[in-house]
């Protein structure tokens, strides 16, 4: 077997035990709310938001500040989802693929399981 058949078995083995591993857990999603609870966003790894939450009180911010809002908690959603995938799938990948999803930023980020349930609160 030469080098490029090891590879393409490598990779099709590698996406087997990922497909059977989603196939038993579900799919990976991401969570963030804004600080006072206002925006809630619910995002997939490296995708557009699935869902968005506002509340009554947040459409006080005006439209401007409530978008500007709504981009931070998704990218914090997006961010939580992108670890969540990380953790997840370095139970079944090899280190070379872990790396990979590292430098495409799927970053694995901390273990605690409120990681991303409020985005760190920085300049606006």
């Amino acid at each position: 077997m030469d080098e490029v058949e090891r590879a393409a078995r490598r990779v099709a083995d590698t996406g087997r035990r990922v497909g059977e591993h989603l196939a038993r857990t579900g799919p990976v999603r991401g969570r963030a709310s804004s600080p006072d609870g206002a925006v809630t966003v619910v995002a997939a790894p490296g995708g557009a938001p699935q869902d968005v939450r506002v509340s009554p009180a947040a459409l006080a911010m005006g439209p401007r500040a409530l978008a500007d809002e709504i981009v931070r908690v998704a990218a914090a959603a997006s961010r939580d989802a992108a670890a969540r995938a990380h953790r997840s799938l370095e139970r079944v990948v090899d280190p070379a693929t872990l790396r990979a999803l590292t430098e495409i930023g799927f970053e694995r980020g901390p273990d605690d399981d409120d990681f991303g349930s409020t985005y760190p609160l920085g300049p606006r």
